[in-house]
């Protein structure tokens, strides 16, 4: 029997709450998963802090007595409908203040914990797991939350303390990622694009009222679209993994349903931005978009094979080949 072609490949994506590994990503994650790869979610916080943004639930007993617990059943039926395994990295959520994050974010939070202190778990994930390919968020969070910024900072700490066989051998056997990169699902690239294409074809766009914080976003950091995953047959898992967070995500809020159909119809892909690249191929040109289409390009596998440089990710099947419900081919 022939193995599935990503098979011995893992992936590790790491996110600061629960639901962020499904509206960042997880059709990539999916698409890999049912292709052989092992993904990995690790959660950094709980989500504890988190409000009920689903007015159905806002009456809800268990919602309102503890939504931590809820969260983590909500994150464990996400994972399944993804594919992938998941891991609580065990920090307490921060929270979102309206000001200053080192002030007004309460002590003991994944915010105020040290680097240091705050990527111990993540060394000793990173080790056991030994991924190949690992993704996170760049340096302003992908959006200003005290704890995706954190989860920049900690995650590229882990990375680099998980390569060092100086570094706390008491978390197991010193491992080498080969390639980190950043999450763009969030670029402001991408939805003004969207928007303009709607714009174009005279629809009305989700995205109107959001425009010009998406360009004060981009005007912080330009960010590097160089990596394109073709993944939209993976799109009804994404959802279904999204709508998983029912806290979270009112499936019938217009702008939920209204994105995610102009995504699917204008940005059929997800992408990422290459941050550090340990394989020995030939670097790619930075600030130019889209030169890759594989996160596992040019990896290599534990028994000495490389992925080939141009990867080997297979494109999405047309529209009409696959079922819209399951998000398997027809």
């Amino acid at each position: 029997m022939t193995s599935l072609p990503y098979h011995g490949l893992r992936l590790l994506t790491v996110h600061a709450h629960p639901d962020d590994e499904s509206s960042k990503g997880a059709a990539t994650s999916a698409k890999y998963a049912a292709l052989g790869a092992r993904v990995l979610i690790a959660s950094m916080t709980g989500g504890e802090a988190g409000d009920i943004l689903n007015p159905a639930l806002l009456q809800s007993p268990k919602a309102s007595r503890d939504i931590a617990g809820l969260r983590r059943e909500e994150m464990a039926t996400a994972a399944a409908a993804l594919g992938a395994e998941h891991v609580w990295v065990g920090h307490v959520d921060s929270g979102l203040p309206d000001g200053d994050f080192d002030n007004q974010t309460p002590p003991g939070c994944f915010y105020r914990v040290p680097d240091e202190v705050a990527m111990l778990p993540l060394v000793h994930i990173i080790r056991s797991f030994r991924p190949q390919v690992v993704t996170t968020y760049d340096e302003l969070g992908g959006y200003p939350h005290p704890d995706h910024i954190k989860n920049h900072a900690v995650t590229m700490a882990a990375v680099a303390a998980a390569a060092d066989p100086e570094k706390n051998p008491e978390l197991g056997e010193p491992w080498q990622i080969e390639k980190v990169y950043f999450n763009q699902d969030l670029s402001a690239k991408k939805w003004v694009t969207i928007h303009e294409k709607m714009t174009e074809a005279g629809l009305e766009s989700p995205f109107a009222g959001h425009i010009e914080d998406f360009k004060k976003r981009d005007a912080q950091r330009v960010n590097w679209l160089s990596t394109t995953i073709d993944c939209a047959e993976f799109f009804p898992s994404r959802d279904r993994a999204l709508l998983s967070h029912a806290t979270q995500i009112d499936p019938d809020g217009g702008f939920f349903s209204a994105s995610r159909k102009a995504a699917r119809t204008y940005w059929p892909t997800e992408e990422f931005e290459l941050a550090i690249d340990n394989t020995d191929r030939i670097a790619l040109t930075p600030g130019v978009d889209f030169q890759e289409t594989d996160l596992f390009a040019s990896v290599t596998l534990d028994d000495g094979r490389k992925v080939p440089a141009e990867g080997m990710l297979p494109a999405s099947p047309n529209e009409d080949e696959y079922d819209e419900v399951t998000g398997e081919s027809a």
